[in-house]
């Protein structure tokens, strides 16, 4: 009689309380998945760092990898350009800054040198104007009510609640900003006959780091887009693109590119059509990449004859979060960062020092105190001789969550302030407000921008 368990990886799922069903290497106990692993003989693919492969399989596997398939037909499409977005400029550094580096830049400073770049954060704080000065904005729209109710009746919808908050505010905001019709109005539906195209036209929507894109669906359902373009780098299941395909003369597209690699321009579907950039939670460096790609520097030669042949933005509503992983590399305002006086590592300092608004319990009274420009920490003690000569980690040990969570709070605020600036000198209308309560999401800042002529109320009030 065949013993079946010595055909099969001899390693024991413990969730699943048997052996794994794959058949054993030669000369092993346990398949390719289960093989112990000796660190020098395993390295990162250089076509797809998220796996690894044996170091003597390397030749072998580069011919037959899932992602070579991918970026051999991305190669070819004419929106792809290699680190088109990436950056550059000022200090020119291709190098990315990891987390642990930027953390070990922190502690090796002198407390001195510490509490110093603190009392400047602050200072830079406290002297922002008013034109860059958060508010808070949680707009549920209208239109948007109808996937309240859903959500009570219909449970198996594949998100939180707080994630269907979080996008409904993000729509109501562009309501606010002009840059979507508001529901309720007598003229929600127009009469093509009695306008010009141009003033009926519903401007398409690319949604940047889409995801599964229900941000998209959310917008598509409740406006009546009608061209929607989802640019995401990975693959995904659970998409809402079943959903959105039923929905009636919809075009839809998703592009499975990096943001840093893509040429709006060069769509063919986008060509000559004006169109809405969004994006929930764009991580880091992908908000300053994403405004890069929306809008590139041209002279004002050739501005015009480039309207005509490639798309153009109307607006934009951007969802910024975890700037711990902003790299000095592709930051879109490094200008501004200088001219307070900081240096690119302290930038990366302040990145870093980013995470502690996110760290602390999210029901405590840190929210009352958020990030108001007025308040200073309670610095326990002067810097003296007394405090020079304990380390930098002793210092941050001693300072309280609320403490923490102000710095980090003030740091997100100066980093979307200089992203801010970046637009209002390209000629956008534009504002940084806080879209939820920082109880329902502590990354709550909404980077919102617009044209000067809106897209259905000019006289938007744009504070």
């Amino acid at each position: 009689m065949v013993d079946l368990k010595s055909e099969r990886c001899q390693f024991r799922l413990p969730k699943k309380n048997r052996l794994c069903a794959n058949a054993p290497l030669p000369n092993s106990s346990f398949c390719g998945n289960h093989t112990q692993r000796s660190n020098h003989q395993w390295i990162q693919c250089p076509l797809d760092p998220s796996h690894s492969v044996l170091q003597h399989n390397l030749e072998n596997h580069l011919t037959r990898c899932p992602s070579l398939k991918q970026a051999q037909s991305l190669s070819l499409q004419p929106y792809y350009q290699k680190g088109i977005n990436a950056g550059g400029g000022i200090d020119e550094d291709h190098t990315a800054t990891a987390s642990h580096m930027k953390r070990r830049a922190v502690y090796n400073k002198t407390v001195p040198e510490f509490c110093d770049l603190i009392r400047k954060i602050k200072s830079i704080h406290a002297s922002l104007s008013d034109n860059t000065r958060i508010q808070d904005s949680f707009k549920i729209p209208q239109a948007c009510a109808v996937w309240s109710t859903r959500r009570q009746i219909d449970r198996k919808l594949p998100f939180q609640e707080k994630h269907v908050l979080q996008q409904a505010s993000i729509l109501g905001n562009l309501e606010e900003f002009g840059l979507l019709r508001k529901s309720g109005v007598e003229d929600a539906v127009i009469d093509a006959t009695t306008l010009d195209r141009s003033d009926v036209d519903v401007p398409a929507v690319v949604e940047f780091g889409a995801g599964r894109g229900y941000l998209t669906q959310l917008l598509a359902d409740c406006y009546g887009i009608k061209k929607v373009l989802l640019v995401e780098r990975k693959s995904y299941k659970l998409k809402a693109d079943r959903s959105l395909r039923q929905i009636e003369n919809l075009m839809l597209e998703r592009l499975r590119i990096d943001i840093e690699d893509l040429n709006l321009n060069a769509v063919e579907s986008l060509q000559g059509v004006p169109y809405l950039a969004i994006g929930k939670h764009l991580c880091g460096p992908a908000t300053d990449m994403t405004l890069k790609c929306c809008i590139l520097e041209q002279s004002a030669q050739n501005h015009a004859d480039q309207l005509k042949a490639s798309c153009f933005l109307r607006g934009l509503a951007i969802a910024t979060c975890c700037h711990h992983l902003c790299q000095w590399k592709h930051y879109i305002n490094k200008n501004y960062i200088l001219n307070l006086g900081l240096t690119k590592e302290d930038f990366h300092a302040m990145t870093w020092l980013t995470s502690w608004a996110v760290d602390a319990d999210h029901g405590s009274d840190i929210f009352v105190v958020d990030s108001s420009p007025n308040l200073c920490l309670n610095e326990k003690e002067e810097i003296g001789a007394e405090l020079s000569q304990s380390g930098v980690g002793d210092v941050v040990r001693n300072m309280s969550a609320v403490e923490r969570a102000v710095v980090g709070f003030m740091c997100k605020d100066i980093i979307d302030a200089g992203r801010l600036m970046w637009l209002k000198e390209r000629g956008l209308h534009s504002q940084v407000v806080k879209y939820v309560p920082p109880g329902i999401s502590p990354e709550n800042h909404l980077l919102i921008a617009r044209q000067s002529n809106g897209l259905y109320d000019d006289s938007v009030a744009v504070k």
